[in-house]
């Protein structure tokens, strides 16, 4: 069979094939997510290896990892597909009738600050779309690589052209603490701040805090005495205590007055910002979600926030 005979032979599914098994390094998942048999999976592949004559997968214990080749070939059939998926997207949106899903990764300062807000404004406007709501963590771009979110918040950088983004706001660093610290006494400086009893937020140990970086430049080291997974409960484990947290001012707004702020003792900008790809980019109901998360994220006290990209 010449090439050109095999090209013809290749449709859309089979590069939704090559891309799954690709992103999930399995048949057996590729094969569940497309809610068809491992054989039809494998056939697939097989076919795509005698086009592109190159054996695209290898496996490596229970993975099967893509070769130099497939990985080239995923990331042109991924542009593919979302752009064409773009092209399809309808472009008249009427939330009141609206149908469908919004899918937002982000961590707890954006779903304590921007997310509540935003569940209730579309609940209210566009009350049959779905929100689902993901942990990013450090994770964002691999999750919208894989559309297995349709946006991410957060202070992260995506590069590439398949990522549009815009500025959301920009939220800074200050300390709380029990009221009766006697850190509370005076201003915060740098040497008051290394003697003190620090938690430290690690989200699960895949991020640190940008203000621990901006110590270590100046020479200030950071050592912690409690290590949380997340910023939950937080309020409640510093009552009576002599420990301080270093979180976004926004989060401790939110404590209410129940503890103690402090100014931190360097300027850290933590610049929130929107991520969304091709895929979404022309979808109504995916345009329309976007612009009402930045509505909400801008109206928010202290928030600034100028758009790099259009909705």
């Amino acid at each position: 069979m010449g090439q050109k005979q095999q090209l013809d032979g290749i449709d859309l599914g089979s590069l939704k094939v090559l891309v799954l098994v690709s992103d999930l390094g399995s048949f057996s998942a590729a094969a569940n997510r497309l809610d068809v048999n491992q054989s039809t999976v494998s056939y697939t592949v097989e076919r795509l290896r005698a086009v592109f004559r190159d054996p695209l997968f290898l496996r490596q214990g229970n993975r099967m990892l893509p070769t130099e080749k497939c990985s080239e070939l995923t990331e042109t059939a991924r542009r593919m597909l979302d752009q064409l998926a773009a092209f399809t997207a309808e472009q008249a949106f009427d939330p009141v009738s609206a149908t469908g899903s919004v899918t937002v990764s982000c961590n707890f300062h954006e779903r304590q600050i921007v997310v509540p807000e935003f569940c209730a404004r579309l609940r209210r406007a566009a009350p049959n779309v779905r929100l689902v709501v993901l942990e990013s963590a450090v994770h964002g771009k691999r999750q919208l690589k894989r559309n297995e979110c349709d946006i991410v918040l957060g202070p992260i950088e995506i590069f590439g052209e398949a990522y549009f983004r815009t500025h959301l706001f920009t939220d800074r660093y200050v300390c709380v603490m029990d009221p009766e610290n006697p850190l509370t006494r005076a201003p915060l400086d740098l040497g008051a701040y290394r003697s003190a009893r620090h938690i430290q937020v690690n989200h699960n140990g895949e991020w640190q805090g940008l203000y621990i970086a901006a110590l270590e430049a100046k020479g200030v080291p950071f050592e912690s005495s409690v290590v949380l997974p997340s910023h939950d409960n937080l309020e409640r484990i510093i009552a009576g205590s002599d420990l301080i947290a270093t979180i976004p001012a926004r989060l401790a707004q939110a404590l209410g007055d129940r503890l103690s702020v402090a100014e931190f003792p360097l300027e850290v900008p933590i610049h929130i910002d929107m991520y969304w790809t091709a895929r979404t980019a022309q979808s109504g109901l995916h345009r329309w979600a976007r612009q009402l998360l930045a509505e909400v994220a801008r109206s928010r006290p202290d928030g600034a926030g100028s758009a790099a990209a259009s909705q």
